[in-house]
Order: structure tokens, then C-alpha cells, then sequence
């Protein structure tokens, strides 16, 4: 059965959890490989880590006190950045707290050692045994068990900064800075890892009591306390021992009490270190086997990791499963080399928290309501951001590829496990979904904007009659709804060795007659119409020159279907696509009289603001209704959906003729095709994309396969978004 879990934790069993959950590996064994890099610089480096982690410490008491829920870094990120990422943070934080706890595990042991003969494996596996049996016996005495660990631990660990400070030594700290920025840079980055337990309580928030005052003063609390005690040992160890003593030992502490504390001082130290070490894996046990519990209830993983014992009131599965697989590194994986890639990984994810904070504020949630809200916003998380990219640089390769391993297994889980189980996002995709869309509705608005539409209707030789007056008609049409005009240009080619003036002088009859009747056609159509011919040899050149010469709105041309010819023989259509100074309309050789709907449709992106201004003026013109159709995959969102549906009622409100929309689910563009086919009369986008060039579009695709009249719109680069405003509208819409 699944069930709410209880508040039993106050706010002394959430400063132990979390304090309990920094002090270990950090302090009892990275030290002496930190001096390795830094040298004395070390002291600085842990205190540079302590204020590095005060953003995402920030941001997440903010978002505990919003969604006190168990999963912490999960739920925040998955709220905030959508279910993808969501089971990243959740799967790549449940191993690295799995990882840093097999390693506080092993790294204890080499402690113990030093008091008894004992072997380090089998110990360490009889350890992990007995935490994860406390902790499927219940949360409240897991908190217990934390507070008295974290009170004896203290109590040595004070012994020891009392006892060592009056013993340091001055010239142990000269050449504080000697390796440099760099050294420092690479020593914070691998002491950052140290702080990581500070915001895992919020992973048992929704264990806590009064959680909007508890969890805050928890989480920074400990952080605090923490960074000062981290500072104070470090420089203690600096200033009694040997730099070389130190990083030539598994078991720094220990080198650092025996220079200045009788036996009775180290017997303490190294029992302090082991409890240490034993806390930080049983805290690691209590947060991590909260992650799949959580993403359980989100379908994001099977339902038995939800499930809550009846008699303990814990997450037996996810408990078991969270402490089989540290059995199963402690006894076969080299933990410190996996433990190292983690915390890579664990710089991402706090990267990601304020990320998800910034998300949240932006998206204006009536639900978002915090208690307690981070000072200094948004500078803190910008600041939070920047350092943590920073100190992924300093990680190494391997780390950075271990955390990519972990990245890319999330997003296979999620591809082919939860994705068909999940119908929502992210606030930061809506949010950024949203903005998109206001602006591409703000372009329409411009776009459709009353302003004379003047169209270039460029007739290559060999157009029929009929197909002119089909080309007139839609210039026409579009031209007459702004008080714009028409000019028809005959552009004809003449070989290169035919003079220009000789070829100009020659009319055919059909040119002379259809001149005549530019009148008639002016009255009949009601638009001011022009007629000319151009003679030139490269007709390309001559339209887009025309066009520009005569500052034209939109060119006018019939499509022609052979279009995988036309790219290997440098096609003229092509070409004036890329060269043109205006819109570019494409028009299918299909007749067409009464039309009574406009069909706009999107092959997966917003409607181009150019597409629905023709789209408006044909439908107003010819006493038509525009239907706007949205495609989107069979797996859209609801969310997407109801993002959509108010897309297109500000949509609606701007165009001046009727408006029906409809929102279809497509796979494929047959699908697209099928939609197509319902058709009156057509009008679709015609633009580029990257590898375009080499492939036939989606539209013509489409085009080909119907048969209705169709007109695709190339909107002129001028008038589109960037290059990465292109590729946002793809990834939201």
C-alpha cells in the first residue's frame, strides 16, 4: 500500500542529517590528496567551496518551503525543468549519494584499522548491512541514530581543533598561494564535493516538522557551522604536519592528532572519524532511497519504489534497492574513482537547482509559494550558475565523462521507460514556451498591421493563360486587402550570345495581347495592375533584381515539382528563395473558384507571422474562414495543449477574417498529408532549415501528395528570428 510518510523530523534531527551528511569523506580523507594540488592553499580552497554552495543552499531552502515533498533535487528540478531532467537529477543524484556513501564506508575502515585488526571489506559490508537495516525500521529512528553520531563526532572534533590550533606552526603556511589560481581552482573543486550533503534533508522534506521554518534554518545553518569547522581542521592539519606526511596518507586526521594530542586525543579522533564516516553513509542511505520513492509517484520509475511499509512507515523497495547497490560497490567497484565522477555530477545538479529557481520565479505559479524566498535574486543564482560551470572545468576529463554516462543512462531511462508514462513539463519549458510564443504572436500582430502589399507576379515563358490568371488572382487577392498593387512581369532568357537589345524588340503575339487586357484585369480584379517584360540572360537574376529595383512586398511565382532536380542542376526557384529581398510565394498549378476555408498548416513549429498575414488576406478577400491546424506528436503534453489552445486565441483575435483551429496528432507526414488532403485551399510555410539544401521539405512533400490548390510562404530572413530564436521555437514548440 502507499501512503503519506510522517513529520517526525524537528529541526535537531535536520541539522544532524545535514551535518552529518557533510562531515565524512570531505574532511577525513580528500584533505590530503586536496594538498597535493594546493598545497597550503587548501585552507582557502575549503572555504572558497563553503561560499560556492550558498546559492544552490539558497535555492533550495526556497524550494523546500515551496514543495516539501520527499526527492528533494528531484522534485525541484522536475518541477521546474520538466520530467527529462528531472530523472537525471533524480537517477544521477540517487547514484552519487549511493557512491559517497560506499566511499565514507570504505574510507572509514582504514580508521578503524588503526585501532583493531580488522579487514576493510568485509567490515565495511557489515556496516552498510546494519544502516540499511536502521533505516528501514523507521525515519524517526534513523533522525535518533543521526543526533547522537553527530554529537560524539563534534565533541572529538572540537578536542581536536581545541587541542591542534595552539600547536600550529607559521612557516607551515608559507607559499599559501604558490600553485597558483589554478591549483586553487582544481583543489576547490575536488573539496567541493565535501558540502554536497548540506541540501540533501530536502530530499526528507516532507518528513519534517514545520518545514518552512525547519528546513531554511537546517540547511544553512548547518552549512555555516560547517564551512568554519571544515577551515578551522583543515588549517589545524596544515599547521602541525608535514605537507608531505599529509598527502602520502589514507588517514590524514590521524597524522594531524598524533603531532598534537596524547593517545587518549587520537583514539578520539580516529572514533570520531569512523562515526563520521558511518553517519555520512547512513545519511547517504536516508536521502538517496528517497529519489526513486519520489519519482515512483511521478510514474518516472515502477510503482513498488512507492510503496510504504504498513509497519515501519518507510520505503522498504527503494531502501533495499539504494543500499544493494552499495553492497555491491563496496565489494566490487574501486568507490573512490566513481565517488570522484559523481561529485562532477553533483556540481551539475546544484547548477541545475538555480537554474530551476530562476524557472519558477519567471513562471509566475499561483501554486509557487514559498515561505521562504533566497535574498539577492537573481544575482545569487546567476552566481551559483557561473561558479559551478567554472569548477566542472577543473574536474578532469574523466570525471566530466563519467557524469555524462550517467547523464545519457537518465535520458535512455526516460526515453524508453517513463516518457510514455508522463503527460506533463516543466515550469522553465512553459515559461520559456510561453515567452516564445508572445513574441511570435507580437510578430504576427506587426506583420498584420494595415500597410500596402505591392506583389511581383514573375510569369516564366511557357505559362499558360489559365495558370496567369490563377497567379493574378492570389496577387490580387493579397494585394487588394492593404491597397496595394500588382505588377506582371514576363521575364523571358535569351542565350548569352543574343544581344539584349535585338531579343527586346521582339514581342510574341500572346505577350501583346495579354498587355492589352491589363486594364480589364485592373477593373476586374480591383487592384491597380502593371504589365512589363524583361528580357535578360539569367531570369534568376533578373526577378530578384526587379523586385528589389522596384521595393516589391512578396514575389508571386509558380512552383514547379521537380524539386530534387532543380537542387543538383543549381535551380532558378531555388535561388531566388535564398536571394530574394522580400517574401517569396509559391503558388501550385491547381484551379480553384469558390473557396470557403483558408487551411494554414504547421509541420511542428508556430505559425509564421508572414503565412497568416496571406493567409487573412485570401480568406478576407475571397469571403473565406482561416483554420488554423497544429500539428503535434501523438506524446504532446497536455500542457503543450493547453498552451496551444491559448496560442491560438490570440491568434484568432488578430486576424480580421473568421478563425477555426484545431490541434491534430501526427507521427509522420503522411499524417500531415491525411490533414492536408481535407483541404480547400492551402497555405503553408516554405522555409529553410538546417541540411535543407539537400532534402525535399515536409512541405513539398505535402504539396506533391494532394491535390488542392496550395500557396507556400517563404518569409525573407528579415523578418524571421535568429538562428537560435529558430531552433528555441523548434525545441518549445
Amino acid at each position: 500500500m502507499t501512503k503519506d510518510l510522517e513529520r517526525d523530523l524537528g529541526l535537531p534531527a535536520v541539522l544532524a542529517i545535514s551535518i552529518g551528511a557533510m562531515i565524512g569523506s570531505g574532511i577525513f580523507i580528500l584533505p590530503a590528496l586536496a594538498v597535493d594540488i594546493a598545497g597550503p592553499g587548501v585552507v582557502l580552497a575549503y572555504l572558497i567551496a563553503g561560499l560556492l554552495v550558498v546559492p544552490a543552499a539558497l535555492s533550495k531552502s526556497e524550494m523546500a518551503t515551496a514543495m516539501p515533498e520527499a526527492g528533494g533535487t528531484y522534485i525541484y528540478i522536475e518541477r521546474g525543468m520538466g520530467p527529462l531532467l528531472g530523472t537525471v537529477a533524480g537517477v544521477g543524484t540517487w547514484f552519487s549519494l549511493a557512491f559517497k556513501g560506499a566511499l565514507a564506508l570504505v574510507g572509514g575502515v582504514p580508521y578503524l584499522v588503526l585501532l583493531f585488526d580488522l579487514p576493510v571489506k568485509p567490515v565495511a559490508l557489515v556496516l552498510a548491512a546494519v544502516l540499511i537495516g536502521v533505516n528501514l525500521l523507521g525515519v524517526k529512528q534513523t533522525g535518533r541514530l543521526q543526533v547522537g553520531i553527530v554529537v560524539v563526532m563534534l565533541v572529538a572534533l572540537l578536542w581536536f581543533i581545541y587541542g591542534g590550533l595552539p600547536a600550529s606552526e607559521a612557516a607551515n603556511y608559507e607559499g599559501f598561494f604558490a600553485e597558483g589560481a589554478g591549483g586553487l581552482l582544481a583543489a576547490t573543486g575536488l573539496v567541493f564535493v565535501s558540502y554536497a550533503g548540506v541540501t540533501k534533508v530536502a530530499s526528507v522534506a516532507e518528513e519534517v516538522e514545520r518545514p518552512d521554518r525547519n528546513i531554511p534554518l537546517g540547511i544553512l545553518g548547518s552549512l555555516a557551522f560547517t564551512t568554519i569547522l571544515y577551515v578551522l581542521i583543515v588549517a589545524v592539519m596544515v599547521g602541525v604536519s608535514p605537507l608531505e606526511e599529509l598527502a602520502d596518507t589514507n588517514t590524514p586526521m590521524e597524522i594531524a592528532a598524533r603531532a598534537t594530542l596524547a593517545q587518549a586525543g587520537v583514539v578520539a579522533v580516529v572514533l570520531a572519524a569512523v562515526l563520521a564516516l558511518v553517519s555520512t553513509a547512513n545519511a547517504g542511505i536516508l536521502s538517496s532511497s528517497r529519489y526513486p520513492f519520489a519519482m515512483s509517484r511521478d510514474n518516472l520509475a515502477p510503482d513498488r519504489f512507492g510503496e510504504v511499509s504498513a509497519r515501519f512507515g518507510t520505503p522498504t523497495t527503494a531502501i533495499t534497492l539504494t543500499g544493494g547497490v552499495m553492497l555491491v560497490l563496496i565489494a566490487f567497484v574501486p568507490v573512490l574513482e566513481i565517488a570522484k565522477l559523481a561529485s562532477a555530477f553533483q556540481i551539475l545538479v546544484f547548477v541545475l537547482i538555480n537554474v530551476a529557481v530562476i524557472a519558477f520565479r519567471n513562471a509566475d505559479l499561483e501554486e509557487y509559494d514559498p515561505s521562504f524566498e533566497s535574498p539577492l535574486y537573481p544575482g545569487v543564482q546567476v552566481f551559483g550558475i557561473l561558479s559551478g560551470i567554472v569548477l566542472l572545468t577543473q574536474m578532469g576529463a574523466v570525471a566530466l565523462g563519467g557524469a555524462v554516462i550517467i547523464t545519457a543512462g537518465s535520458v535512455a531511462w526516460y526515453w524508453f521507460y517513463a516518457r510514455p508514462r508522463t503527460d506533463r513539463e516543466g515550469v522553465a519549458v512553459d515559461t520559456i514556451r510561453r515567452k516564445t510564443g508572445r513574441e511570435v504572436v507580437d510578430r504576427t500582430e506587426a506583420s498584420l498591421e494595415p500597410r500596402a502589399d505591392d506583389v511581383l507576379v514573375a510569369l516564366a515563358e511557357g505559362t499558360t493563360e489559365e495558370r496567369e490568371r490563377r497567379l493574378v488572382r492570389i496577387a490580387a487577392d493579397v494585394a487588394r486587402k492593404h491597397d496595394g498593387g500588382v505588377s506582371i512581369v514576363q521575364f523571358d532568357e535569351v542565350p548569352d550570345q543574343v544581344p539584349l537589345e535585338y531579343a527586346s524588340e521582339t514581342q510574341s503575339p500572346a505577350d501583346l495581347e495579354f498587355e492589352a487586357q491589363t486594364d480589364a484585369l485592373s477593373e476586374e480584379f480591383d487592384v491597380p495592375i502593371q504589365y512589363g517584360e524583361i528580357v535578360s540572360h539569367d531570369t534568376k537574376r533578373a526577378i530578384v533584381n526587379f523586385a528589389e529595383h522596384e521595393d516589391v512586398d512578396a514575389i508571386l511565382l509558380e512552383r514547379r515539382p521537380d524539386y530534387l532536380e532543380q537542387q543538383f542542376l543549381g535551380g532558378s526557384i531555388e535561388w531566388i528563395l535564398r536571394h530574394a529581398p522580400c517574401d517569396v510565394l509559391l503558388a501550385e498549378d491547381r484551379s480553384f473558384d469558390d473557396v470557403s476555408e483558408i487551411t494554414v498548416l504547421t509541420d511542428r513549429g508556430p505559425y509564421d507571422p508572414s503565412k497568416v498575414r496571406i493567409a487573412d488576406a485570401l480568406a478576407s478577400e475571397l469571403g473565406a474562414t482561416i483554420r488554423l491546424v497544429y500539428a503535434v506528436e501523438e506524446s504532446a503534453t497536455s500542457d503543450f495543449k493547453e498552451t496551444l489552445d491559448d496560442y491560438h486565441e490570440e491568434l484568432v483575435a488578430l486576424c480580421s477574417a473568421p478563425v477555426t483551429t484545431e490541434i491534430v496528432e501526427t507521427e509522420s507526414d503522411e499524417d500531415l498529408i491525411g490533414v492536408a488532403e481535407s483541404a480547400e485551399f492551402l497555405v503553408t510555410s516554405r522555409n529553410y532549415r538546417l541540411g535543407h539544401e539537400l532534402r525535399e521539405s515536409t512541405t513539398d512533400r505535402i504539396i506533391d501528395a494532394v491535390n488542392v490548390p496550395a500557396v507556400g510562404v517563404h518569409t525573407h530572413e528579415s523578418k524571421r528570428p535568429g538562428l537560435i530564436g529558430r531552433l528555441v521555437e523548434r525545441f518549445v514548440f
